[in-house]
């Protein structure tokens, strides 16, 4: 499913006002997770943290007509590029959240579908994308290393 950019800045705008609300001079918050649950039937996106609580709430009217069973599956990389680009500028600097902590793609029952972005010093999350061909270069490389 392709956002348009209005939707996609739409996104970014809500995911900015949930973050907004730890990121103060205070002393660190503990939060596992940031919670983002896309409806379908509604096109809300509610955004929650660990404790339920309602951190931003916002409408994208282009899941409404969205007719595919596999929805959450089709919003989790749009979800995933705002939050990987929000991330790269810089918008998580200033959060106050004991890392590391997680947005995480949820459904309806709050269960978790995917972790979209971990936000920590140490740790990098590897995904799919990263990942691919590394099966062919470890194979290549044993390959060269055995024969020498």
């Amino acid at each position: 499913m392709k956002l348009s950019q209005q939707s996609l800045s739409i996104i970014e705008s809500a995911i900015q006002k949930a973050v907004a609300k730890y990121a103060c001079s205070c002393e660190q918050t503990v939060v596992t997770d940031i919670h983002l649950q896309p409806d379908q039937a509604s096109g809300q996106l509610n955004i929650y943290n660990d404790d339920d609580e309602e951190l931003a709430n916002i409408m994208i009217e282009e899941w409404t007509t969205y007719e595919g069973d596999d929805f959450l599956e089709n919003v989790e990389p749009s979800l995933r590029n705002i939050l990987c680009r929000m991330k790269d500028a810089g918008d998580f600097d200033k959060v106050t959240i004991l890392k590391p902590y997680s947005f995480v793609l949820v459904d309806e029952e709050k269960e978790t579908v995917a972790e979209l972005l971990l936000i920590d010093d140490d740790t990098i999350l590897v995904n799919d994308e990263l990942l691919k061909g590394l099966d062919k270069e470890l194979d290549d490389f044993l390959k060269d290393l055995l024969e020498k």
